[in-house]
């Protein structure tokens, strides 16, 4: 019979135990961030701590919340004031444990970011690439290549709901895709490097039109929300299941 609840140090070792953040050289710190009650039923997953999820989470009277983006990141100078305030205050106040995993929610081989979004666009994984070994490389899963930059985008499009920003110099087919999910772009010279075709991740910075329109590979930015919205589900569902809680996905709009 599934458990009503379970001790927050419990959930915390599952969670562990599933993403392996100890693996990881990560921007921020993964795992619990901030302390609420002790036990937990209901759990809340979502992307970013957001003041919205945060309300949100409130009115779903979540134990806890599990995102992809915590609160605290290396290089913030550790003041709580203003929105920090805002969050931590209502975090305190309704006594709910914030739960943060970065990259290792990225990287897990079927619950992270990048196996979800391949799942969602039909890709099997044949390598990784760059550093922590975040970035995919594949194939479609049916053999087939895309026509071209604008049918894979044609093809996003329609998963994640919104139009990505393409670069792309040729009308070519596309066989070998290559994607990392959020702000990955450092990651193309990695992609091209490791021979792909396409590049797809959340967000794009000036170098990489360049960097696409001469080297031949199409660079595809997705939205870095975007990209980042299945991992969380995915891996809290997973867990919730596991120990007999229960679990709601709240997605706060966000058009980066």
């Amino acid at each position: 019979m599934p458990k009503t609840d379970i001790s927050r140090t419990e959930l915390l070792n599952a969670l562990h135990g599933v993403l392996q953040p100890d693996n990881f050289k990560d921007y921020g710190p993964n795992g619990l961030q901030v302390e609420g009650r002790e036990r937990i039923a209901h759990i809340v997953s979502g992307v970013t701590a957001s003041r919205a999820l945060i309300d949100a989470a409130i009115d779903a009277k979540a134990d806890a919340i599990f995102v992809h983006h915590g609160l605290f990141w290396r290089g913030q100078d550790g003041t709580v004031t203003g929105w920090m305030k805002q969050r931590l205050q209502r975090l305190l106040q309704h006594d709910i444990n914030l739960i943060a995993y970065h990259l290792p929610l990225d990287a897990h081989p079927e619950l992270g970011n990048n196996a979800q979004l391949a799942k969602l666009w039909g890709l099997e994984v044949v390598s990784r690439f760059g550093d922590q070994n975040l970035g995919l490389l594949g194939r479609r899963s049916d053999g087939q290549a895309f026509a071209s930059a604008q049918d894979l985008a044609a093809a996003i499009a329609k998963t994640l709901g919104r139009t990505p920003t393409v670069v792309s110099e040729e009308s070519k087919p596309l066989q070998k895709i290559a994607w990392c999910s959020g702000g990955a772009q450092s990651y193309f010279e990695d992609a091209i490097a490791a021979g792909a075709d396409a590049f797809i991740t959340g967000e794009i910075s000036e170098p990489q039109a360049h960097l696409a329109r001469e080297t031949g590979v199409a660079f595809l930015a997705c939205g870095h929300h975007a990209t980042e919205r299945y991992g969380a589900p995915a891996v809290a569902g997973h867990v919730a299941q596991m120990l007999g809680l229960t679990h709601q996905f709240i997605d706060i709009d966000n058009p980066a």
